[in-house]
């Protein structure tokens, strides 16, 4: 098995002579597994180049981070912005487990995690081993059970009588009673679920103490039906006091089954595995504005992410139709009023100080004082991480837009101060001079 890691828009080397692969390099078999699993993700775009481009002697990562595997390789990406940031893989890892946590809302605690990280396991094998872990110790607890409704036909009575089915199907047989009851069963649909995720899982751990977890696993849910991954009861899971700690079991369980970023390679070509990947733009989008909405909770303010969806034009003449919808990142809400709109950007902004517009695009531009003319809001907020040839200090550049009041602020957010820091900054960002709290 051949796993190597890259970080974004990085290059991994094939070897495409023949003879034995020298180690740190994909065969071109392997490379064309991975290949056509990034073809086959629904995030891959045309022809999987939205994860991964060949270029015969390399393959370059494209802006996605994760795992992707096919038969007898696997290439972990991992998030880069600074290129002269000296971190350990490791370190890194364990901020994406974190981006991940926040962002998705799993609740994984960052304790396990960084030991995990500095022993180097993948991002799969620490996601998969949190699971096992968190699962395991749950189940040991005792399994959520409820009871089911059944019906069958029995010597003796049991619950309730079905009248209209004994003097219907039991009508010539009057030693059979049509009985309908409620059995208390850990056959639920949450556990089908569990047990499902427990057995894709197995398929693709890879050390052996989580592989001794999962099967310890299969054993405690031998009574709990099996089903499909396409055929899981999602719908008639409901998450209730009876069953609240294994709520972020069920956010970890979708993320592995359910979840757009996810996909299982079934094709030849692509061999037999596992891509999980999350595009870093949207990661750290979902990121920033979880850590907003802790920012200011206790406020009146609220935080509404991919909100708004305004159109910016309308057909002209009666009935005319709006068009062009916009989608802002994070919206900044107090009341009816919007009081800021940000928009993240997960790229390196321009480190030059003689650079006035510091390497912001005009349509970038154009479009937040699009968002300040249609929300109307006088704050509007283009964030982006920081990285050392920023300086020592986040970046905090202002500028009036021209015609009117409103203000565009070029900010950064130091992303290894750690998530207290980030809050701490956002809280500044967000308090607007003379504005409602």
């Amino acid at each position: 098995m051949t796993s190597l890691t890259v970080h974004e828009w990085g290059r991994v080397s094939v070897y495409n002579d023949g003879g034995p692969t020298p180690e740190g390099q994909f065969s071109r078999r392997q490379a064309n597994a991975l290949l056509a699993a990034a073809k086959m993700h629904p995030l891959g775009g045309n022809e999987g180049t939205a994860i991964l481009v060949d270029h015969h002697r390399h393959l370059t990562a494209r802006q996605m981070v994760g795992v992707i595997a096919a038969s007898g390789c696997s290439l972990e990406i991992l998030p880069k912005i600074d290129p002269q940031e000296v971190q350990t893989d490791g370190a890194i890892r364990n901020r994406l487990v974190r981006m991940l946590d926040v962002a998705l809302g799993l609740n994984l605690g960052d304790g396990q995690t960084a030991a995990m990280a500095r022993q180097n396991e993948t991002l799969l094998d620490i996601l998969i081993r949190l699971f096992a872990d968190r699962l395991l110790a749950e189940a040991r607890r005792g399994l959520p059970r409820a009871y089911l409704a059944e019906q069958e036909d029995l010597a003796a009575l049991r619950g309730r009588l079905n009248v209209v089915r004994q003097f219907t199907h039991n009508a010539v047989r009057p030693d059979r009673l049509a009985c309908q009851f409620d059995t208390l069963l850990a056959d639920t649909p949450l556990l089908r679920i569990m047990k499902a995720c427990v057995l894709f899982l197995r398929r693709h751990a890879r050390t052996a103490e989580t592989i001794r977890r999962l099967d310890e696993l299969r054993f405690l849910m031998a009574d709990v039906g099996d089903n499909s991954p396409s055929s899981l009861p999602w719908k008639q899971v409901r998450i209730d006091r009876t069953n609240r700690r294994w709520e972020t079991l069920y956010g970890l369980a979708r993320m592995f089954l359910k979840r757009d970023w996810q996909a299982t390679h079934h094709d030849a070509s692509a061999g037999h595995g596992i891509t999980l990947l999350f595009p870093m733009n949207k990661l750290f989008e979902a990121y920033i504005a979880a850590l907003a909405k802790r920012s200011l909770r206790g406020s009146h303010s609220v935080v509404i992410a991919q909100g708004g969806l305004l159109n910016c034009l309308i057909e002209d003449g009666e009935g005319g139709k709006e068009r062009f919808q916009t989608k802002p990142d994070i919206l900044i809400k107090h009341g009816s009023h919007i009081r800021m709109v940000i928009d993240t950007k997960w790229k390196r902004i321009g480190s030059d100080p003689g650079d006035s517009k510091r390497g912001v695009s005009q349509a970038d531009i154009y479009q937040m004082m699009a968002y300040a003319r249609l929300y109307r809001t006088t704050e509007v907020l283009l964030l982006y991480p920081h990285y050392d040839a920023l300086g020592v200090t986040d970046l905090n550049a202002a500028y009036s837009m021209l015609g009117g009041n409103e203000r565009l602020r070029v900010v950064s957010v130091d992303l290894v101060s750690g998530e207290a820091a980030i809050v701490q900054r956002l809280v500044e960002l967000t308090c607007i001079p003379g504005a409602p709290a």
